[in-house]
């Protein structure tokens, strides 16, 4: 690789580092339509690169988020073995769609991550309103298909945790903000190594690229995730919402000129 090419990979993962360190959402986002549009991977490859990359950079911020207290695993637990599950049935069907379907699916799945951010609305949660059965097995077995279906569109699309998980935990858990951001990327280390083993067992990781993405990504989120309390979460999470419906809209208008 170029000198040029490096530094272009290392900008890509300052970016992604500080949004999953700021607000949990996962690599996908930046690192698969920067890999499509600039580098021409199929969508395939680049899916499986992002998803190398948010193992190791969820991981890193994960870390700071457990010493700092910010990650309650104990009551989402069922939310991870589901998405476990179905981040290997999502990833195994990601490898039978066209190269166009996928790409077409992800920037949908952009799109309405986008709008879905922008809906979210900034006030204090309580875990004890969030969703609860009288009996404990519906309570586990309803965890365990919000989890499943998370997962599935994870090995689809690459969305190894980020704003579909830490949607979920604030508006259905009522988790607190930061605990939501903390739990949220714990769980999306877990299902993108759980998604990353179904594409790396076919090939589709580019290592050199997603190590040299990797290492942009550490640095921003190790510097993020320590500044993190201080960040105006409203505002942040509006401007990556927008991004992400505007990445949406440009992987639509790519295919159409292609």
């Amino acid at each position: 690789m170029t000198v040029l090419t490096w530094i272009e990979l290392i900008i890509i993962g300052l970016i992604t580092g500080t949004i999953t360190s700021l607000i949990g959402a996962s690599g996908v986002t930046v690192v698969v339509p920067a890999m499509t549009i600039l580098f021409s991977l199929n969508s395939h490859i680049a899916i499986g690169t992002s998803l190398l990359v948010d193992v190791i950079t969820s991981i890193v911020v994960s870390i700071s988020y457990i010493r700092h207290k910010n990650v309650r695993l104990q009551a989402s637990i069922w939310i991870t073995v589901g998405s476990i599950l179905g981040a290997q049935l999502g990833s195994h069907w990601a490898g039978i769609i066209s190269d166009t379907s996928l790409s077409g699916l992800f920037a949908i799945m952009l799109i309405i991550s986008g709008i879905s951010t922008l809906r979210k609305k900034d006030n204090n949660y309580d875990s004890n309103k969030g969703l609860h059965f009288k009996s404990k097995i519906t309570q586990t077995l309803a965890l365990l298909l919000i989890g499943f279906l998370i997962g599935i569109i994870s090995g689809l699309v690459g969305a190894g945790g980020g704003v579909m998980v830490l949607l979920t935990i604030i508006f259905i858990l009522h988790y607190p903000m930061h605990q939501a951001v903390g739990t949220s990327t714990v769980i999306m280390a877990i299902t993108a190594c759980s998604s990353l083993f179904g594409y790396a067992s076919q090939g589709n990781v580019d290592y050199k690229y997603g190590l040299a993405i990797a290492i942009g990504a550490v640095v921003a989120g190790m510097i993020g995730s320590h500044i993190a309390n201080k960040v105006n979460e409203a505002v942040l999470n509006k401007i990556v919402a927008w991004v992400f419906i505007l990445l949406g809209f440009i992987m639509i208008g790519m295919k159409f000129l292609h």
